[in-house]
């Protein structure tokens, strides 16, 4: 996912994503004081942890609309809300930043039962990411959707942002990320039904054949997609 440039992350503005009015506004104000890109990628980190929260009720993995999220003061979410915050935040701040679509494939060997997959069945497990373009040090990843997400799910559940388990991820996850997750294709096709991302999206699923009627790409029992992972041992040949 690395690039020598960071002229990749420049996509044209969306309109789930974009770089002027409130989100250049907002932008300005949290990282006003910040005299370098480093500075200016951790105060929208640090903001977007402590101003947002994930909402359980959202479908799926969100939708991103980054623009309505601020103009609302509705800061919930799923990942490709919060993380295309951080994303649409950091461009407004001359930042080149990109979102990370992908899923989560093993269980979390940091010890969070929020953070991974619970069985083989990781149909359920996708998971959008952020990376921030710094230039001494290249792409960086960040994921401040996840420490919301072991807010709210890692058991017991309703933690605080002082908790020492929402703290330690809180710092781990400005600049790494564990790797027991692997970005999907942008395109892959299956026997009865096509499989694509779309700008922003997990991915946008038609009917097989001639048939391209688009089909809810969040009700994936109803057209019976699923994607399941296991762990193989490498053999010496």
């Amino acid at each position: 996912m690395r690039s020598t440039s960071p002229r990749v992350a420049r996509r044209p503005k969306s309109k789930l994503l974009p770089t002027d009015g409130i989100v250049k506004a907002t932008a300005s104000k949290i990282t006003e004081g910040a005299n370098t890109d480093v500075e200016k990628a951790r105060a929208i980190y640090e903001w977007i942890v402590e101003n947002t929260f994930r909402n359980p009720k959202t479908r799926g993995c969100g939708v991103g609309d980054i623009r309505f999220m601020l103009e609302s003061r509705d800061l919930g979410g799923k990942c490709a809300d919060l993380n295309a915050l951080y994303v649409g935040l950091a461009r407004a701040a001359s930042l080149p930043a990109r979102d990370v679509y992908g899923i989560r494939v093993a269980k979390s060997e940091m010890g969070y039962k929020s953070l991974g997959a619970s069985s083989e069945n990781v149909t359920k497990a996708q998971h959008c990411r952020a990376e921030v373009y710094l230039g001494d040090h290249g792409w960086v990843p960040v994921d401040p959707a996840d420490v919301r997400k072991v807010v709210l799910e890692e058991p017991p559940g309703n933690r605080q942002l002082e908790d020492d388990m929402v703290k330690k991820a809180r710092a781990r996850l400005f600049g790494s990320w564990e790797m027991n997750w692997n970005g999907i294709q942008l395109r892959a096709r299956c026997r009865f039904a096509r499989v694509e991302r779309r700008a922003g999206r997990f991915p946008h699923v038609s009917a097989g054949g001639n048939d391209r009627r688009p089909l809810d790409s969040l009700d994936s029992d109803n057209f019976k997609y699923g994607i399941t992972s296991r762990e193989i041992t490498p053999t010496n040949g």
